[in-house]
């Protein structure tokens, strides 16, 4: 590949059939001491063959000095053809780790796909999918002169068969932390860990690097700061799982996540933990990022604390950093966020170079006291799981994600049950003589029997299995005719091959821009007329993605998709309803006082089921955040069946999402459920939701129902309209 010519990916695409990864298993950065133009650097790795420079550098004869900690980024736009392209920008900028990870990504799928769908909320790695990407990486390490690590999910009911594939099709590196699906995807307790040792077994075989899920507790407490001994608690549980079944220490990464951020006093919160973690774990490799809690649409804000955790990595360590965007932020998964987030940690963390022979840490004083609390409120934690009789034990009592700093208690923890959740029941008892002739297999599988020889290398019993042979891999090009990666290349084929050009954030040829504005009036206005001016640019689906007050009468700034050079009238302007959410504390309060079920589910034909668990699980703000409980039916429920559960399981609410729309299906589906309702008699104890990307509020009360939710809710949008609508039934 050719530097001045751009990655042909129907190229990449062709013969994949018979492509096969040059390596398996992780690559650290080789960490040594260089000279760069007139400068020593002492945490610092080889230089890149072919790299874009900071563009300070320009006054230092355009040196681009490499950290010593390898450097993630994380790209997925929902198309895997696009984030090639992102990939080979963001190596050049520094990027050798790249996770083909975001929101919803793996850990809601129930089976392994195939063909190249496009992903909504996240990407669906499938095989075809994994194996372009991982090929089109041989180029690009050529083109840089590094290995690049490629990495993604093994979570989910699909967990094994994911790291199986994963191991196959060349991936580098996987989170794999059965705690994230016990508690933040409600999968059974022992499915998680059985799927859990058999997928680290496989990873182990692969040589891949693991990331646990431990920050996720601090991502979703209500007190971040507050959990800080349980994430000591939940590294210790999944790193010596790992070591346990076979995962080498050097291939452990603890997800490293600071529990605070500004405003709050950032470093003397956040510092003491990671001393506290670094001394307790410092076998295992640290994986430093951002805490996307406290992540909002500012670009500013993002990078003032990427920064600051630079800091704490730099003054303790950091094996991998990761760089967190705004682009959760604002769901706008743009190029330039990537980059710029690369080159924020590469600038700190040279700029700090060999920060520590220049100051040192106290031994003694709050740093060391505050340290040493977290460990021994950590060691109490552990020891009172140990006396109730293990980790299944302590969630089934609500221990984990308790807002509480331990062993104070708020109440307010994660709660499963052993005999409960996704994936319950499925798990049986190997029977005595269980054969298992394959490579990498967690537990006893009797080959011996057969052939003693054979004890360490099964799968010669079959004659080698898919690890051992790649032939014997079963791929498949293409499943769906409309949703395949032919179709979206041919409609953008005028921007590969011709000279057309046109502006992008997300997708080849999508035409997005984005434009600055600022308006002196009030929030609501700006946010209005914002709107108003890419209506007279002709804009579709324009969308505000960043607002941000400057004083509440004198001025607004506003980030949108566009950009006009004409004035607004703000007498003719429609102002949009001022949207009246509840605040969070009260939520928690009412549904503390008055319980409240929900039956869920995707209803009629629709099959989708990605956009209803996001609005339903504690893991992004789901409405299972405020303690409201909910039975998810799953896809394409009968709608008699949402009736019908709800009198069973004497629910408060029906949460329906419908997408599909042609003949207006969605339309008689809402009626549907109104009416059966009403034939059972009980419309008027139940509160119906319709959501769905073709259902606004509007619609949804015009077809019966009490409220509709479309693009961009969020659960406390739903429990916000449930709790008020509770209200009003049964308190006036």
């Amino acid at each position: 590949m050719n530097i001045g010519d751009k990655l042909d990916i129907r190229n990449i695409l062709q013969d994949l059939a018979s492509y096969r990864p040059r390596r398996r298993g992780w690559i650290w950065r080789d960490k040594m001491p260089v000279d760069i133009g007139p400068f020593h650097y002492v945490q610092a790795s080889a230089s890149l063959k072919n790299s874009i420079p900071l563009p300070s550098a320009r006054h230092l004869g355009n040196i681009d000095p490499q950290p010593d900690s390898t450097i993630t980024t994380e790209i997925a736009s929902g198309r895997f053809e696009d984030d090639i392209r992102r990939m080979r920008m963001a190596a050049w900028h520094g990027a050798d780790h790249i996770m083909v990870i975001r929101t919803a990504g793996q850990s809601h799928m129930d089976g392994l796909l195939e063909g190249t769908p496009q992903g909504v909320g996240g990407v669906p790695i499938t095989r075809k999918q994994v194996r372009a990407q991982r090929k089109a990486i041989d180029s690009i390490e050529d083109e840089v002169g590094r290995p690049i690590n490629y990495h993604s999910y093994v979570s989910g009911v699909a967990g094994p068969e994911i790291a199986v594939m994963f191991v196959e099709e060349g991936v580098n590196g996987a989170h794999q932390d059965p705690q994230y699906n016990v508690l933040y995807r409600n999968i059974n307790m022992i499915r998680s860990f059985v799927d859990a040792a058999e997928s680290k077994k496989i990873m182990a075989y692969g040589g891949l690097a693991q990331i646990d899920g431990a920050h996720n507790a601090n991502a979703t407490a209500r007190d971040a700061w507050k959990v800080m001994p349980e994430l000591l608690v939940q590294h210790a549980i999944n790193s010596r799982m790992s070591e346990r079944i076979g995962i080498k220490p050097d291939l452990i990464c603890l997800s490293t996540v600071p529990p605070a951020a500004p405003p709050s006093p950032d470093l003397k919160l956040n510092l003491p933990y990671a001393i506290a973690l670094r001394e307790l774990m410092s076998k295992y490799k640290m994986r430093a990022q951002m805490n996307t809690k406290y992540m909002d649409s500012s670009t500013r804000e993002a990078t003032v604390t990427h920064v600051l955790n630079l800091l704490i990595s730099r003054l303790t360590s950091a094996d991998i950093q990761s760089t967190i965007t705004p682009d959760e932020g604002r769901n706008v998964p743009w190029h330039v966020y990537n980059i710029e987030a690369l080159d924020t940690a590469k600038q700190a963390m040279m700029g700090m170079d060999d920060l520590l022979s220049m100051i040192e840490l106290k031994k003694d004083g709050y740093l060391y006291d505050t340290k040493r609390e977290i460990q021994e409120r950590a060691i109490l934690m552990m020891e009172e799981i140990i006396e109730m009789g293990g980790y299944f034990n302590a969630v089934e009592a609500g221990m984990f994600v308790d807002s509480g700093c331990y062993p104070e208690r708020m109440g307010d923890g994660i709660v499963r049950h052993m005999e409960g959740g996704i994936g319950a029941q499925t798990i049986l008892k190997r029977e005595k003589d269980y054969l298992a002739p394959v490579t990498a297999h967690f537990g006893y599988n009797n080959v011996e029997q057969y052939d003693i020889t054979l004890k360490d290398d099964p799968a010669k019993l079959i004659g080698g299995c898919t690890f051992e042979n790649s032939d014997l891999i079963q791929y498949i090009d293409e499943l769906d005719e409309n949703d395949n990666v032919n179709h979206r290349l041919d409609d953008s084929e005028k921007y590969r091959s011709t000279t057309a050009l046109k502006p992008e954030v997300q997708w080849l040829g999508d035409g997005i821009i984005t434009v600055d504005l600022f308006f002196p009036t009030d929030e609501r206005t700006a946010e209005a007329a914002s709107l108003e001016v890419a209506k007279k640019l002709n804009l579709s689906h324009p969308e505000v993605i960043h607002k941000e007050v400057l004083h509440p009468s004198e001025g607004t700034r506003i980030q949108l998709k566009g950009s006009v050079n004409f004035d607004i009238d703000t007498r003719h302007l429609v102002l949009p309803e001022k949207e009246d959410l509840l605040e969070e504390e009260a939520i928690f309060e009412y549904v503390k006082k008055h319980p409240i079920k929900v039956v869920a589910g995707t209803g009629g034909s629709d099959e989708h089921s990605v956009g209803m668990r996001e609005v339903l699980d504690i893991k992004h703000g789901g409405i299972e955040k405020y303690g409201i409980e909910y039975l998810y039916l799953g896809t394409s429920v009968p709608i008699e069946k949402f009736v019908d559960a709800a009198i069973e399981t004497n629910s408060d609410v029906i949460m329906i999402s419908l997408i599909i729309s042609h003949d207006d299906v969605h339309y008689k589906n809402m009626e549907k459920l109104h009416q059966y309702a009403i034939e059972k008699g009980v419309r008027d104890k139940l509160i119906l939701l319709a959501g769905g990307t073709q259902v606004t509020p509007e619609i949804a009360r015009s077809h019966g129902m009490d409220q509709g939710f479309s693009r961009g809710t969020k659960g406390r949008h739903v429990a916000s309209f449930i709790v008020k609508r509770h209200q009003d039934m049964y308190e006036d």
